[in-house]
């Protein structure tokens, strides 16, 4: 199984990220499908194939015909699906294992445009200011419209230290807007954890990666070291998803055992799943890490924070632990990503990685199965600040107040979070959240 906007990739070394629904690394086995062969529209196909080799102004590989019609083919299913070779493949791969270099940037295609999901914290991206919703309409001196989310992706990448332009179109804001960015080796840190004050735990998770459930484990036993927590505030904004079965393991880390986490529906047998609290649903190999948790960690009060940015796997986690009213979510509504992305090998090793959300051209889940309805939004937090960027003819716009930190002294919604947990009245303070809908 494998998770708003259209494709969703992180930039790093390069590789593409394709979170922003929940991810589950099992690949299906290969389906015999008997079906009547359509003979005519493949001579169509056939006829279009031949008069390109030999009519076209120069000369075109097969092996680039044949991909790109394979491209297409799958593309025009829905803004989602898409087509990878080996090479791709096996850069998702290495991206869930949460090290990758380039710019810090997860991204998506809106409109055949490439646009921004969320800059990665502590990156080249987020420091540079690279706001999520932010259209990348240009790569250098490469326009981005209508090519394929990899081969933006692909331009994005290069050697640490080296730079590259990314030319933005910001809703709002009348002129484009330049930034040139210096590639670095990203190194996504899943899980970080601290005490806000005694007897109050902050945990964050920024993807889910192989080692998030592991890496929790740890995190919550060391919260506990000096006793049992008064409240707990698990902060998911900004996290895009990514391994399903980690998505699992979070929400079982704080759910009684067995209870239903998350249920797929869908056209085939295998697509049909209820993945509950259970190591069986997580772990795949060892013992359970969360065999020794604290028992506190089952029963202490609970906050989740959220935002525009909280997509696929993190919106599983925070549904789920509402819906068990395990905990309070608190924001505005997040992103909204309804479907899981399933890795469908081909011959010769080349899979289809097959995306579904809820953008235009996507699966109605209210269609899909019995009549079963789709999960319903959840709440999210407003978009945090952004740093000061620059302007297109290489200046700087007018100062705006920095990112916000999350977990930072200044992280006015995680210190809402904390006054809930204390029964403390909640300050929504509109003023503040309206204004980070508008260029500052």
């Amino acid at each position: 199984m494998r998770e708003r906007v259209k494709k969703a990739g992180w930039i790093g070394l390069g590789a593409v990220l394709g979170i922003l629904l929940s991810l589950n690394l099992s690949v299906f086995a290969q389906r015999e499908t008997k079906l009547p062969i359509p003979y005519e529209d493949l001579q169509l196909l056939s006829a279009v194939f031949g008069k390109i080799k030999s009519d076209y102004v120069e000369p075109v590989s097969d092996e680039k015909l044949i991909h790109e019609a394979i491209n297409g083919m799958v593309r025009g299913l829905d803004p989602h699906s898409d087509f990878l070779d080996a090479e791709a493949y096996k850069e998702l791969q290495v991206d869930t294992q949460g090290r990758f270099g380039g710019l810090g940037i997860e991204v998506g295609v809106e409109d055949g445009v490439v646009r921004v999901i969320s800059p990665i914290e502590d990156t080249p991206a987020f420091r540079a200011g690279i706001k999520a919703g932010d259209l990348i309409v240009k790569i250098d001196d490469l326009a981005t419209r209508g090519i394929p989310l990899s081969k933006a992706v692909e331009r994005m990448r290069g050697k640490p230290g080296t730079q590259v332009q990314l030319t933005v179109v910001r809703k709002d804001v009348d002129t484009p807007l330049t930034f040139t960015l210096t590639r670095q080796e990203i190194n996504v840190k899943s899980i970080r954890a601290k005490l806000i004050e005694p007897g109050f735990g902050y945990v964050r998770v920024r993807k889910f990666q192989e080692d998030t459930g592991g890496d929790l484990a740890k995190a919550l036993k060391d919260l506990y070291k000096n006793g049992d927590l008064k409240g707990l505030v698990l902060d998911l904004r900004s996290d895009p998803g990514g391994l399903l079965n980690q998505a699992v393991a979070v929400s079982a880390a704080f759910l009684p055992k067995d209870v239903l986490v998350v249920y797929t529906d869908g056209r085939t047998p295998d697509a049909r799943m209820r993945l509950t609290a259970n190591r069986d649903n997580y772990i795949r190999r060892g013992d359970d890490y969360f065999r020794d948790l604290p028992p506190g960690v089952k029963t202490v009060p609970m906050v989740v924070i959220v935002d525009a940015g909280t997509a696929s796997a993190s919106e599983i986690v925070a549904g789920a632990l509402q819906d068990h009213k395990r905990a309070t979510v608190l924001g505005a509504q997040t992103f909204g990503k309804g479907s899981v992305q399933t890795i469908l090998p081909l011959g010769n090793n080349t899979p289809i990685r097959i995306r579904e959300a809820n953008l235009g051209g996507h699966l109605d889940v209210a269609t899909v199965g019995a009549g079963k309805p789709g999960p319903k939004p959840t709440a999210a937090t407003a978009p945090a600040q952004q740093t000061t960027p620059a302007k297109p003819d290489g200046g700087q716009q007018d100062a705006i107040p920095p990112r916000v930190d999350f977990g930072g002294d200044d992280d006015f919604q995680l210190k809402q979070a904390v006054n809930h947990l204390k029964g403390i009245p909640v300050i929504a303070n509109s003023k503040a959240l309206s204004a980070e809908a508008k260029p500052q």
